[in-house]
């Protein structure tokens, strides 16, 4: 059984730092697409970050390029998203993705929601201005 389970949210000042974590068990396929979705109050869940953990495609969100950054550990078999120079904006849950398109076939398949097949429940990021 596949579980993703997400920590490292929590409450920050715009420009402020915080590092998110996705610990995955009962999955361990590095060829396929892993990602980061936000969904801000009232909005619909986007692609914030995506990577091929096999490889080094990664995908960003316009709205994180250059603050946010996507990693992967394959020996601890967990997610990572350093988030950077925080925004008010950036502020919703987030949640970890796994079981995406092989190698991340596409940026804008690897954004997507759709794509995905394992979420986590989420962790709640708070930046305030």
């Amino acid at each position: 059984q596949v579980r993703l389970v997400e920590s490292g949210g929590g409450s920050a000042q715009a420009g402020g730092s915080l590092r998110l974590s996705c610990a995955t068990s009962g999955y361990t396929y590095t060829r396929f697409c892993m990602a980061w979705f936000h969904q801000g109050p009232g909005n619909e869940r986007e692609g914030v970050a995506a990577i091929y953990p096999g490889g080094v495609e990664r995908y960003y969100g316009d709205s994180v390029k250059g603050r946010f950054t996507i990693s992967h550990d394959n020996a601890k078999n967990t997610l990572y998203l350093q988030m950077n120079n925080l925004k008010p904006e950036d502020t919703g849950m987030y949640y970890c993705a796994a079981g995406g398109d092989a190698f991340c076939s596409t940026r804008t398949r690897s954004l997507a929601s759709y794509s995905y097949k394992h979420w986590g429940q989420g962790t709640q990021v708070t930046v305030s201005s």
